[in-house]
């Protein structure tokens, strides 16, 4: 009880001293490195109802469909521009068998999916339903391969089906299957989480598994792979460390897991039952992704100077307790402004490392964890951390603008402060300049001045996103609690730029 007190206490004088205005200064000149646009990719497991109900309902299903792609989901992800998409895990890839999912759907073998509460999976959304649907939402496929459970062969087998245009067996075999043209595949995992539950392996031992499954991963045509090594979870450095002295250049990426998740055993918290301690903490543990981010870099640094293997955050969101009277091994949990706040900074801090971070994909795209979309039978909401992602998508394969950010910082306890104030910056080729803004504090207007050298815009178009409360989501019953709007207190003063943001607020803005 002494210790909560004395966290009000702190947090509260913080907010009766606090100016309540930062000061962003803006280096455009030095726009040197590329954002990729993969940084804002998704992720679908076989888990809860993100396949089956989320993005697959099937041709005979009722809800309005594609092919059986539910047809208000895709044309939510499509509105997105979504760059990539992971599949089929997560735990699920390393107990996946690719066979199981091809040829006619009512034929296909069924499996207990243990990693995720049991669930019977009728393997009726598999390689072909998949990819088609990368096809369809111009998105690239993310592959993860099973090494936990499954062989070298099958692996290699799996890859000549998607990617080879040959005379070969599993080619003809995909033709016997309806489709007649290889699919391009770029990404392929080589396992998940193999220190977990891809196998709980140690790094030494997954090594020298990677170079032999992955030397039968092969280019066919023109398609080329581009390896990912199944890297570390948030602290584990020495995992890093014995990939990039084993593996080296022979991967082309390797992964990182991190999640704003406050422990693994017993509760995690409410999704929107929550004080702003909670919040305060929340927005400590999801900035925490930049110095873990920065030793991993470090550390591939040391052994890769020139930067040739990407760093992959493929798994990244916050973790809440699941919502009430669903099944806790689904993972469905709701989504509030303190979701979208950790979006936004998350992604303000991966645009910063362009140079290496290449590729990172939020958990996951319907109805898992921090996702964009939530459906229950015919209906569908979009969270406050889609609208994130749709005021983001400018920041996609533009030139990453260097910033200064000069704002006030509540201490949630001896160590840790959170600024109150996270920026991103970028320009594209027209030279406008697209900026997004979060305001962190939970209570108090934050007026954010940018001073911006040889200022000549005159223009701008400004969205905001912004509910009554830091608890403030999207139900069923109410779609639009939290929604982005135009925004329009701004003003363009000599070089200056001022915004005036409300508390727990996300700004985008475009300036030309």
């Amino acid at each position: 009880m002494k210790n909560y007190l004395l966290l009000l206490f702190i947090i509260n004088s913080c907010f009766c001293f606090s100016q309540r205005s930062a000061t962003v200064i803006l280096h455009p000149e030095n726009a040197n490195t590329q954002i990729s646009k993969h940084i804002y990719g998704h992720f679908s497991e076989h888990l809860g109802s993100c396949i089956y109900g989320g993005l697959w309902v099937g041709p005979n299903s009722e809800i309005p469909n594609i092919n059986g792609y539910r047809k208000d989901v895709f044309e939510a992800l499509k509105a997105l521009n979504i760059p990539n998409l992971r599949w089929p895990g997560g735990c699920f890839a390393d107990e996946y068998h690719w066979m199981d999912g091809i040829g006619p759907q009512n034929k296909r073998p069924k499996m207990v999916n243990n990693n995720w509460g049991g669930t019977i999976e009728d393997n009726s959304f598999g390689t072909h339903e998949f990819l088609n649907l990368c096809e369809m939402l111009g998105c690239e496929p993310y592959i993860s391969g099973n090494v936990g459970s499954g062989s070298v062969e099958e692996m290699a087998k799996w890859v000549e089906y998607m990617t080879s245009d040959g005379d070969s067996p599993m080619a003809n075999l995909r033709r016997k299957n309806g489709r007649d043209k290889a699919w391009k595949v770029k990404f392929l995992g080589v396992g998940n989480e193999s220190w977990g539950c891809g196998g709980n392996m140690r790094p030494e031992y997954y090594s020298d598994l990677y170079r032999r499954y992955s030397t039968y991963c092969r280019n066919y045509d023109d398609n080329r792979l581009f390896k990912i090594a199944s890297g570390a979870s948030d602290y584990d450095f020495k995992w890093t460390e014995v990939l990039m002295q084993n593996i080296g250049n022979r991967m082309n990426g390797i992964s990182l897991h991190y999640y704003t998740v406050k422990g693994w055993n017993g509760s995690k918290g409410s999704a929107t039952n929550f004080d702003k301690n909670d919040y305060y903490w929340t927005m400590q543990k999801a900035l925490g992704i930049e110095p873990v981010v920065k030793r991993h870099i470090s550390i591939m640094d040391k052994y890769d100077p020139d930067k040739r293997v990407a760093l992959l955050v493929d798994e990244w969101g916050t973790w809440w307790d699941t919502e009430p009277e669903t099944n806790p091994g689904h993972l469905f949990q709701q989504n509030t402004m303190r979701d979208a706040m950790v979006a936004a900074v998350t992604l303000n801090i991966f645009n910063k490392y362009g140079e290496r971070v290449k590729m990172t994909n939020i958990a996951q795209i319907v109805n898992v964890l921090q996702s964009m979309i939530l459906t229950n039978k015919d209906k569908m909401v979009l969270t406050p951390t889609y609208h994130v992602f749709e005021m983001y998508k400018n920041h996609m394969d533009a030139m990453f603008v260097p910033s200064e950010v000069i704002c006030d910082s509540i201490q949630i306890d001896n160590n840790e402060k959170v600024p109150m104030i996270s920026v991103s910056a970028s320009k594209k080729e027209d030279n406008k300049l697209f900026l997004t803004i979060a305001n962190v504090n939970a209570d108090n207007t934050e007026e954010v001045s940018f001073e911006i050298p040889n200022l000549n815009f005159r223009k701008f178009n400004s969205y905001i996103l912004k509910g009554e409360s830091i608890n403030s989501y999207n139900s069923f019953d109410n779609p639009n609690s939290v929604n982005k709007e135009i925004f329009k207190d701004i003003k363009i003063k000599g070089e200056k730029v001022v915004v005036k943001m409300p508390s727990h607020s996300i700004v985008s803005l475009e300036l030309y």
